[in-house]
């Protein structure tokens, strides 16, 4: 299995809601599942977390931290991760629980994608993660029809194969059809999860990618570092 690129929606209502609340009133609010009301729809579209166990992700760092770094418990959630160490970890936890889902893919099949949006290579995997080249995939994928981009998509990726030499017959490689609905489900929910972010005002995309140090998810103002900022 690869690493996985990640795009988290988040609705900024909700996020500024929870971060607003004290430190034990988020702690108790979780424990207790009475916060679970504020949490935006989930879309059916997009990978999310159940609400418990986010509701677990967040109280378990929340025991952990309080365990080795001094909190104060009636200052605003906000507050407490500006001052105490790793706080962007804690609000990419808070993040998920104010996200409606994410599109998430293969990192290594993230290039198909992209370069089929961009119209041009992408030479370096750390290109995936900066945001000209997001500004520019946002721009192209916005209200996109998503069955034509998909199409692209797969059209692409059985020229690739063929360059390499590589088979397209189902019988010979059984993986060919799950593959071929793997990148046409993939690249509907790009664009499906595009659209969203850049139509609907309450919502934001926050990229990121598995084992990546939460300070470096989000770009710009809402890079977690730069959003934690006084």
């Amino acid at each position: 299995m690869g690493i996985e690129m990640v795009l988290l929606l988040v609705e900024i209502p909700c996020l500024e809601k929870l971060l607003s609340l004290s430190w034990q009133d988020l702690y108790s609010g979780l424990e207790k599942g009475k916060l679970r009301e504020t949490r935006p729809a989930q879309d059916e579209q997009l990978k999310s977390i159940f609400a418990i166990d986010a509701e677990a992700e967040i109280l378990d760092w929340m025991d952990e931290t309080a365990k080795e770094q001094t909190v104060e418990l009636t200052q605003t959630m906000k507050s407490n991760l500006q001052t105490i160490i790793n706080g962007e970890e804690g609000l990419l936890k808070i993040m998920h629980w104010a996200s409606p889902g994410a599109w998430e893919v293969w990192e290594a099949r993230a290039f198909l994608y992209l370069e089929m949006a961009l119209g041009e290579s992408v030479n370096h995997v750390e290109d995936l993660y900066t945001q000209w080249l997001w500004d520019e995939v946002c721009e192209k994928l916005n209200g996109y029809p998503q069955a034509e981009f998909a199409s692209k998509v797969c059209l692409d990726w059985m020229d690739r194969r063929k360059k390499l030499g590589e088979t397209l017959d189902e019988n010979l490689d059984a993986k060919i059809i799950p593959t071929y609905q793997a990148h046409e489900s993939a690249s509907i929910k790009l664009v499906h999860t595009i659209t969203r972010w850049q139509s609907e005002e309450n919502l934001v995309g926050i990229l990121g990618r598995e084992h990546l140090d939460a300070s470096k998810w989000g770009h710009g103002e809402l890079n977690l570092r730069q959003y934690l900022q006084p």
